[in-house]
């Protein structure tokens, strides 16, 4: 049971309508104090909308959202946020540094300039203008402009699209930050390997619903696959092929099988090639999970 302080957003029981497209259908969503929520989905599945609710862009059709236990367009809970949305229009004549003081003028106790972009690690780019940077660059800019005003909760989607591996893992290191000085997070991501290192809970949706919420331990538990990886030279289209194989594939040079009875296609597979080699059995992770529970929807809306 969360107590009223420890909710920093709430969707209850919210619809949304574009004309005859439903994007929400009776979504119920809670963020608490200084957790880090993932909102996973494909495209069309309401995420967007959810956070556009949130942040007071657009009005629900039914239900309530509130922000801090307020209305989202107050705007008491609007100078409490930080804001990274998939795309930006900044002034692109404007120093970066320039762009943090103007940004950070707005908020009653914003962080010091050196704080912001030690959390972006964005030091060397305060002297250049923002139209003269790459993708990767301006989207290290926007985080910092997100976390300048100290906010209580930052929405962040897609942040890190653009960026290459050195400067992703920074990105994480500093969304870690934020959660231990108590702040709250809102990820969105089409990265799963992302949301399954940084969240504390993960929402999963499709078609304007929840589908599922919890742990990622919780949602991987959902889904009994195992992956099963080895060196063999066994046809992958044969391996498909086989009862209980749910999936077959080569990477790395490596075959790859999803499976619900990893014993049984173990057994087979130690069969079909004694010289197998190189033999990984794990759990399977949130990309996995996430792919079934979506199937399964499908699924299920073809059947009705």
């Amino acid at each position: 049971m969360h107590t009223q302080t420890d909710v920093v957003a709430r969707l209850c029981g919210v619809v949304k309508r574009y004309g005859h497209l439903t994007a929400l259908d009776g979504v119920d969503l809670v963020l608490q104090r200084g957790e880090l929520l993932a909102v996973l989905g494909p495209n069309g599945a309401g995420k967007s909308t959810s956070i556009s609710l949130l942040l007071g862009l657009i009005r629900p059709d039914g239900g309530q959202a509130e922000l801090f236990g307020m209305d989202p367009q107050q705007i008491d809970a609007r100078r409490r946020i930080g804001v990274m949305l998939q795309s930006a229009v900044l002034p692109p004549t404007l120093h970066v540094g320039e762009l943090l003081r103007l940004v950070a003028s707005y908020y009653p106790h914003p962080r010091p300039l050196k704080e912001s972009t030690g959390l972006a690690g964005i030091d060397d780019l305060l002297n250049r203008p923002y139209g003269r940077l790459s993708g990767g660059q301006q989207r290290r800019v926007q985080f910092a402009l997100a976390l300048c005003g100290r906010p209580e909760l930052v929405f962040l989607d897609e942040p890190t699209v653009g960026m290459d591996i050195d400067a992703r893992r920074k990105l994480w290191s500093a969304m870690r930050n934020l959660v231990a000085e108590g702040c709250s997070v809102v990820l969105t991501t089409h990265y799963l390997e992302e949301a399954e290192a940084l969240a504390q809970r993960v929402v999963v949706m499709a078609k304007g619903r929840v589908l599922s919420e919890g742990s990622v331990d919780a949602l991987r538990a959902q889904v009994p696959l195992a992956r099963i990886r080895c060196a063999t030279d066994l046809d992958v289209e044969a391996v498909s092929a086989w009862p209980l194989v749910n999936a077959a594939q080569r990477e790395g040079g490596r075959l790859l099988i999803l499976t619900s009875e990893p014993e049984n296609v173990l057994r087979r597979l130690l069969d079909a090639d004694a010289s197998l080699s190189a033999l990984e059995v794990q759990r399977a992770g949130l990309a996995e999970a996430f792919t079934e529970l979506t199937r399964e929807e499908d699924e299920q809306q073809e059947a009705a």
